[in-house]
């Protein structure tokens, strides 16, 4: 049991680390687009940023998660 919770959880932290990466180069609002343009206030309700605020959370809080099975899976 303690060998297949290491796998799995090792392949999700991996996975989600590197997918958390690929969302900061990829997703993030380059110096050339409008967001300039938006209030600090509204900056949120920009399409481009508001996708890359979504995708960096969930695979943020899915590396956490890996990161408590593997804790988890070592002290149990």
């Amino acid at each position: 049991m303690d060998t297949v919770l290491y796998i799995v959880g090792s392949v999700l932290f991996l996975t989600c680390i590197t997918g958390y990466i690929i969302v900061q180069i990829k997703l993030r609002p380059r110096d050339d687009s409008d967001l300039d343009d938006y209030y600090h206030e509204f900056e949120e309700q920009h399409p481009g940023y508001a996708r890359y605020l979504r995708w960096s959370r969930i695979t943020f809080t899915a590396a956490i998660i890996a990161a408590l099975i593997l804790f988890l899976t070592r002290v149990l």
